[in-house]
């Protein structure tokens, strides 16, 4: 499915972010995963699933790696492994994990439906911490990571290891309601946030950048 885009609004950031997000159009099993995690965030406080214009971005981060191995660290109902898997190279193996099995299950749903055959998926029930350990060293393209950072910020150090040289990781929500740029915010999720930030932001061997999109992304490029 495509969608027309006009002359970008003027005025507030929100016009700006509905551009972005109507700029990247979804095609209708897209669409469709993302209206049943709207769905299921609402009914049942799941994470809600990445905005399009974020989705996008993930596109083509992946395809400019020429991605062939990525990890995603929350299914999201699987819209963010649609588009990743969008960008990724034909023979590529997209790895989702994921706590929830209603979250897994609703991401080979998405799968399904989009006609992704099933040798290009991967998708794992457990933490982080528990299933991160079983996978391979600097052999992954991309590792995005969605929800809560409390969830992955005490694996950072091993989600940095799963990437290759030339691979980015990528974690969505940093800008969520402002509170890593607010000094007095001192709930756990905003004082992850911030060591994650400064973590990647410190280590030498990285690239990295804070693209304000969605909930906002940081992106960390390990140098070749």
């Amino acid at each position: 499915m495509t969608s027309a885009a006009g002359p970008p609004p003027t005025g507030s950031p929100t016009g700006a972010a509905a551009y972005a997000d109507s700029f990247a159009a979804e095609t209708p099993e897209q669409l469709a995963a993302r209206h049943r995690a709207l769905a299921s965030a609402t009914a049942f406080g799941t994470p809600p699933p990445v905005e399009p214009a974020v989705g996008a971005t993930l596109a083509v981060l992946a395809a400019s790696g020429s991605a062939r191995s990525v990890v995603s660290i929350g299914s999201g109902g699987g819209v963010a492994g649609l588009w990743l898997l969008q960008g990724m190279r034909s023979d590529g193996v997209l790895t989702a994990l994921d706590g929830d099995p209603a979250e897994l299950r609703a991401a080979r749903r998405a799968f399904g439906e989009a006609g992704i055959p099933s040798g290009r998926t991967r998708l794992i029930f457990g933490t982080p911490g528990e299933v991160l350990p079983r996978l391979s060293p600097t052999a992954y393209d991309v590792v995005f990571c969605d929800g809560p950072p409390l969830e992955y910020s005490a694996q950072l150090a091993g989600l940095l290891d799963l990437i290759r040289p030339g691979g980015s990781l990528v974690c969505h929500g940093l800008l969520a309601d402002g509170g890593i740029a607010d000094r007095s915010a001192r709930d756990p999720q905003s004082v992850a946030w911030r060591e994650i930030a400064r973590t990647v932001r410190e280590d030498e061997t990285l690239t990295c950048a804070v693209l304000p999109i969605g909930a906002g992304l940081l992106v960390a490029t390990k140098r070749a």
